[in-house]
């Protein structure tokens, strides 16, 4: 056997010759070694003939930063064990050696350890990999171990992939995708979400590829978080980027509910059914669900009918106890459908004299009772008498100043226009007085007895009587001092709550004949129909519009008040029929998207639900005519009123007004352009007016309309677009911003943000620049604002309020359009029912009242609710030609009333 060419000068013997020593190694003899590290042995006789046996062999290692390795090889028998490492053999001096004693065979055992540092390695970094092997000799031969490769650890910093953020659906599959950094040994990856170590053993949704991603089977919303890649090796630990995982849930609508019940208590109605979008609830983004979530049909309510007495059947035979009976049943008809039962008795009797009834002599007892009788008919007689009397004199005196045509006739206008038909001349039955130059009224709305009796109320508290007892009329305008009024109202117990705001508050005094009450500038207005004020009655009627912060309107949730607050009054008055309450209000008028009610407040200073728009019942006391931007509500009391409204879905908008007011005097560099924003309803707008008129503000621009969503977003305001030559602006931000509740909830009855500009120069006078308004992430508008600071310097006056010249109380046939006796005409004329739908019916369908069948059959008279209401839309700009128009196409011939021609007159 060849020896290493290192082996001669590590063994310290005293034969030096390499010949000598393997001679020496196989004749058996020893060799006595100066140190721990000498790798020769002598082996008994019985193991000379066995090759060496490796018992432990060098493993592969890697070197972490600086700290070297240790390479172990253990071998029996074995005389000599070395290490060689990339083909040299390692110095004898590298090597440690320990001989033990296998307790099991007795053989000898060696054992030899070696160092490899990381500069070993890196000296043939590039060329190939370090690795190491070890050698065993016996006297038998020699045997060679497994190479043991030595590599450097590293991980890299930066990861090859990292997963990326995603948005995804439910129960969708989700792959997150990452490949680890470089590393030796290969880094081993795990999985976190929300910094918790992810486990596919114990929740089976996540899988992990081969490749290191993540798999999310099937995406539930617990899913939802942060999700990590972390590589890690025996060097180092590396975190990608987290990742987003939302995951969002599209809406899904609910079943249908079952259909309400019909609207109509009689006839023609609508039904409605609803569903949410709540099966799911969408979340995280999820798109809301398409449609509509309120279904409404037509339908047909079986009208209630009333129950009729049958006819009497025959006396019956006088019984023993002197009486006889007879009966009647409620079967002509039968009550149904709600319909009311028959009223009175079903049974009567009568006393009767006949065989079976012991007959008895009339005496002085008779006589008696026959003489109370006829005193009691007669002084009943005398008591009728004296009844008719008393009722024939007080209706001479309340009629007595009214008995003139004129007043009926007051506000009649000619048309000149000819009948088509001479012969219908008979029907002009009432002739109007055109020569006289003055449609004035000269009386008194009081009867000539005493005015408390006339003033008596049993329903609620009323204002005291006027000192003087009567009101007079001239040109159906009411005469006093409006803070006189006020102030007496004030006195008032119910009315100390009331505002003492005489610009917004109207009154009158009325009797039967009805009139109108009118704020100006407010598109408020309380129209009492005649009639409403039953004959011998006279009330003393306000009208006024309360600040929205003087009251405590309670708002929960998504409402919003939609109206101004507006009080009539006093509560309690007795009412013949509905008046007609106006006022407008600011939402997009779909009730789809909103749940609007009416709220009243009660004695005791408590708002209480009254309507839900939409489901009115015509046998409430309320009831509502919607329009584009007003609401007429028929009502049979007076009191405090208010629209709130709830949207229903992100859809729903209200109607803002935005102002733009600037100072009419600008004598510094520094320019104020306030920007109003309100709701889009007259009497925020002439508050807003006034109090700049105050301030010495001018209009620099129309108002404008903006519809603001129920988005939860506020309201962003900014000026671009301005000469930086000559303009600067002095904001801080970029924009200015109005938080949405504030908008929203209305309580507050304007907002307004002010941007302070500042000219370079004060021979700088035009201004041109953008107003940009919007909702954050939805719609907005652009408006350009080109005007001369200097010399357009008009304040805010009257044109811009918007003044009413009309009166704001008119009394009597003033008040309306339609003449008093050419109104019972019509309404005689077509509230019969006609068999081909010539009746008030087709009326109410020509002025596009046909939603409102239902709540003009249940009056008394139909005809004159239409006609209230006309009066209350066409007040200002009615024609009362077109609605004689209207009569002539229905075909009443009472039509041709109106159509008076000037010749004829």
């Amino acid at each position: 056997m060849k020896m290493p060419s290192l082996l001669g000068p590590f063994v310290r013997c005293r034969f030096s010759a390499t010949l000598l020593v393997l001679w020496l190694a196989f004749a058996g003899f020893t060799c006595t070694a100066g140190s721990e590290h000498t790798a020769t042995a002598t082996l008994p006789a019985a193991f000379s003939d066995l090759l060496p046996h490796f018992l432990v062999e060098p493993e592969d290692e890697y070197i972490v930063k600086n700290k070297p390795v240790t390479l172990t090889c253990r071998s029996t028998p074995a005389t000599q064990i070395y290490f060689k490492c990339n083909g040299e053999w390692v110095h004898q001096d590298d090597h440690l050696i320990e001989r033990t004693v296998d307790p099991a065979t007795a053989l000898p055992v060696m054992q030899v350890t070696i160092d490899i540092t990381r500069q070993q390695v890196e000296k043939i970094f590039g060329l190939d990999e370090y690795w190491c092997q070890c050698v065993a000799w016996s006297t038998t031969g020699t045997q060679k171990s497994q190479k043991a490769y030595i590599r450097i650890a590293y991980l890299r910093k930066n990861f090859e992939e990292e997963p990326q953020g995603k948005e995804v659906a439910l129960d969708q599959e989700v792959l997150l995708r990452c490949h680890p950094p470089e590393g030796v040994p290969q880094a081993e990856v795990e999985w976190q979400r929300n910094e918790d170590v992810i486990d596919p053993a114990s929740d089976p949704n996540f899988f992990i590829t081969t490749d290191h991603n993540l798999v999310i089977k099937k995406a539930r919303l617990a899913d939802t978080g942060n999700y990590t890649c972390v590589a890690k090796n025996i060097v180092a630990r590396r975190k990608s980027t987290s990742a987003t995982v939302l995951v969002y849930v599209n809406g899904g609508w609910s079943t249908w509910t079952t259909w309400s019940s019909c609207s109509a208590v009689c006839g023609r109605g609508w039904q409605k059914r609803s569903r949410s979008c709540t099966n799911p609830t969408p979340l995280n983004g999820g798109t809301s669900c398409e449609g509509q979530n309120v279904q409404k049909s037509a339908c047909v309510a079986t009208c209630p009918v009333d129950g009729g007495w049958s006819e009497w059947s025959k006396w019956s035979a006088c019984g023993a106890d002197c009486s006889m009976w007879r009966t009647r049943e409620c079967t002509q008809p039968s009550p149904g459908t709600g319909g009311k039962e028959c009223q009175g008795l079903d049974l009567q009797s009568l006393n009767c004299t006949s065989e079976q009834c012991p007959q008895t002599v009339s005496g002085a007892e008779d006589v008696a009772l026959y003489v109370g009788m006829v005193a009691v008919a007669l002084c009943l007689t005398l008591l009728l008498i004296v009844v008719v009397l008393v009722y024939r004199r007080k209706k001479e005196g309340l009629d007595a100043d009214v008995a003139d045509s004129s007043i009926l006739t007051t506000g009649f206008q000619p048309m000149g226009i000819k009948p088509s038909k001479p012969e219908n001349s008979h029907l002009l039955t009432i002739q109007p007085d055109l020569t006289t130059t003055t449609t004035s009224y000269q009386g008194t709305l009081r009867s000539r007895h005493d005015a408390t009796g006339k003033f008596s109320m049993t329903n609620g508290p009323l204002l005291d009587p006027l000192p003087n007892g009567s009101h007079s009329l001239h040109n159906g305008k009411l005469n006093s001092d409006p803070a006189e009024f006020v102030s007496r109202l004030s006195t008032q117990t119910y009315f100390k709550t009331l505002p003492r705001d005489v610009a917004n508050t109207s009154y009158g005094t009325f009797n039967f004949l009805g009139g109108r009450l009118t704020i100006p500038s407010t598109g408020i207005s309380l129209l009492i129909p005649p009639e409403a004020i039953p004959r011998g009655k006279i009330y003393e009627i306000y009208l006024t519009v309360q600040r929205k912060e003087d009251l405590r309107l309670p708002l929960a949730g998504c409402q919003t008040l939609l109206s101004p607050v507006v009080s009539c009054g006093p509560p309690g008055v007795v009412l013949s029929r509905p008046v007609i309450l106006s006022m407008d209000h600011c939402f997009d008028a779909c009730l789809d998207n909103w749940a609007v009610r009416l709220k009243k407040q009660n004695y005791e200073g408590v708002w209480e639900d009254v309507l839900l728009m939409g489901e009115e019942l015509v046998s409430e006391p309320y009831y509502c005519q919607l329009e584009a931007e007003t609401c007429r509500l028929f009502s049979e009391q007076l009191g405090t009123f208010a629209l709130v409204g709830e949207s229903l879905h992100m859809g729903a908008a209200k109607r803002l007004r935005l102002v733009l007011f600037s100072d009419a005097y600008c004598s510094t560099l520094e320019y104020n352009i306030r920007v109003y924003c309100m709701d889009d309803t007259q009497d925020v707008f002439k508050e807003v007016m006034q109090m700049e008129r105050q301030l010495g503000g001018r209009l620099i621009d129309e108002p404008h309309v903006l519809l603001f969503k129920d988005s939860y977003h506020n309201l962003r305001l900014s000026i671009h677009d301005m000469p930086q030559a000559h303009w600067r602006s002095k904001l801080l931000a970029g924009y200015q911003e109005i938080p949405f509740y504030h908008i929203w909830n209305g309580s507050q009855r304007y907002l307004h943000c002010t941007f302070t500009l500042e000219r370079l120069s004060l021979s700088t006078c035009e201004l041109t620049c953008q107003l940009c308004v919007w909702q954050v992430e939805g719609e907005g508008q652009s408006f350009s604002l080109d005007f001369n600071i200097a010399k357009d310097t008009r304040a805010v006056d009257s044109e811009f309020l918007l003044m009413d010249s009309n009166a704001t109380a008119l009394a009597g046939p003033s008040a309306f359009q339609i003449p008093y006796l050419i109104r019972q005409k019509i309404c005689s004329s077509l509230d019969a029912p006609c068999p081909n739908g010539a009746d008030w019916r087709m009326l109410a369908q020509r002025l596009k009242l046909e939603r409102h069948m239902s709540f003009f059959a249940s009056k008394a008279s139909p005809t004159s609710v239409i006609l209230d209401l006309w009066e209350a839309q066409h007040f200002h700009s009615g024609n009362i030609n077109q609605l004689a128009t209207v009569m002539a196409d229905i075909g009443k011939q009472e039509a041709m009333i109106f159509l008076v021609s000037d010749g004829e007159c």
